[in-house]
């Protein structure tokens, strides 16, 4: 049985199946592990985690700890109560119709922020005239449908995941800005923020950026100079706004302080740094890494949830679900007839109930003939029981986001 408890009552033969917190903020890039001595416990207690999930079954129990089904259930009711109707985009266009413009867009940044940390690895200057027009497209292609672009960023190369991770911020930080009334240069200016906020990793060394094990202390030392490299790095640019700097140094913040490199706490973060502290961490538990298996999406928000009252600010976080929807666009889910499909669009009237295409018979275990479900619509006579990874069913949701007819 999984239990949740505070830190404080770990001790020596209990077996930790989960750390409450995102792995960026923690040393401990292996999250289940059996405490074999009173130091185990105490460099969790270092490390800022406040809670984390235990296996009874592999380890000692504690009687008081919450039960994860328990949790589970709560926290869905809080989403649902929090996020409640989802915002009406105004879509220019279809999601088929600006898919084709949206992989050009998409591939272009990859090559322009590829190029950028290359150059920064050789020691060169940052060129705002190639991260501009960069930052333009994407603005355009959401702004025309912001659906084909985010259902793009979910689909990332392992060896290329720091470039493609970049451009998935600055994706979401212009959809995000956007939902949440930004306009005109503050858009833009988040949006570059978002592109340029991991510059400072190409300070360090790939062998412990791309290490698959669990980092040491002085490796973990490096890896938290990232934001003040970076911050660094655009200084000596020039011409880089207070808003991007503001997001490169302070993106890894957290509200309770434990956070780095400044550990601000609470009002001394910006909201736009909260904003991409939100962004960063949702688009790295969503990727598959070496040392790091890919969340689902609406998992993924689950326990963004969960950990937000330490380390997001809920009511940001609230909006970044809604703007992104419970089962973000790209998401693999299941319905109760037992057929799964990948969501294409969200719902303007209700957050949980997006349009979804569904494309493959869980039961037959087979593809089946496409058909799109408006899930808010009084017509459908089914509905989503859970969202599901496309790794364990082999299935390829990307070619069902390019069809024309949604």
């Amino acid at each position: 049985m999984l239990k949740k408890i505070p830190v404080e009552r770990l001790r020596p033969g209990m077996y930790v199946h989960e750390l409450c917190g995102d792995w960026m903020s923690h040393p401990f890039w292996r999250s289940r592990f059996a405490l074999k001595r009173d130091s185990d416990v105490q460099r969790i207690l270092d490390a800022g985690i406040r809670e984390v999930y235990i296996d009874t079954v592999r380890g000692l129990d504690d009687a008081d700890g919450r039960r994860a089904e328990e949790i589970r259930e709560e926290v869905q009711q809080q989403i649902e109560a929090a996020v409640g109707n989802a915002e009406e985009p105004v879509l220019r266009v279809s999601v088929g119709e600006e898919m084709r413009r949206a992989r050009q867009v998409h591939a272009q940044a990859n090559k322009v922020v590829r190029d950028m940390m290359h150059d920064v690895r050789l020691g060169k200057a940052v060129s705002l005239d190639n991260v501009e027009p960069v930052v333009e497209a994407v603005t355009d292609s959401i702004l025309r449908n912001s659906n084909a672009l985010l259902g793009l960023i979910g689909i990332k190369n392992k060896d290329d995941y720091t470039f493609q991770h970049s451009v998935s911020v600055c994706t979401l930080m212009i959809t995000f800005g956007r939902a949440f009334g930004l306009e005109g240069e503050i858009l833009r200016q988040a949006g570059i923020g978002g592109l340029l906020h991991d510059i400072g990793k190409m300070k360090v060394p790939d062998a412990v950026l791309n290490k698959a094990g669990r980092l040491t202390d002085e490796e973990f030392v490096l890896i938290k100079q990232h934001p003040g490299d970076g911050h660094e790095i655009l200084l000596g640019t020039g011409g880089v706004g207070d808003i991007p700097l503001d997001i490169t140094r302070h993106h890894h913040e957290r509200l309770d302080g434990a956070g780095y490199p400044d550990r601000l706490q609470g009002d001394q973060i910006s909201d736009m740094a909260r904003m991409a502290a939100i962004v960063d961490v949702y688009d790295a538990i969503t990727a598959e890494r070496c040392y790091h298996k890919a969340m689902p999406a609406t998992e993924a928000l689950r326990k963004m949830w969960e950990w937000s009252k330490d380390h997001f600010d809920q009511k940001l976080l609230s909006a970044f679900m809604r703007c992104v929807g419970i089962y973000p666009v790209g998401s693999l889910v299941r319905l109760e007839s037992d057929r799964l499909g990948v969501v294409i669009a969200q719902s303007p009237t209700d957050s949980m109930k997006p349009t979804v295409r569904v494309f493959f018979n869980a039961r037959s275990n087979a593809y089946i003939k496409a058909e799109v479900l408006d899930m808010s619509s009084p017509r459908c006579g089914d509905r989503i029981v859970s969202d599901e990874s496309p790794a364990r069913w082999r299935v390829d949701t990307a070619r069902f986001l390019d069809m024309e007819s949604a």
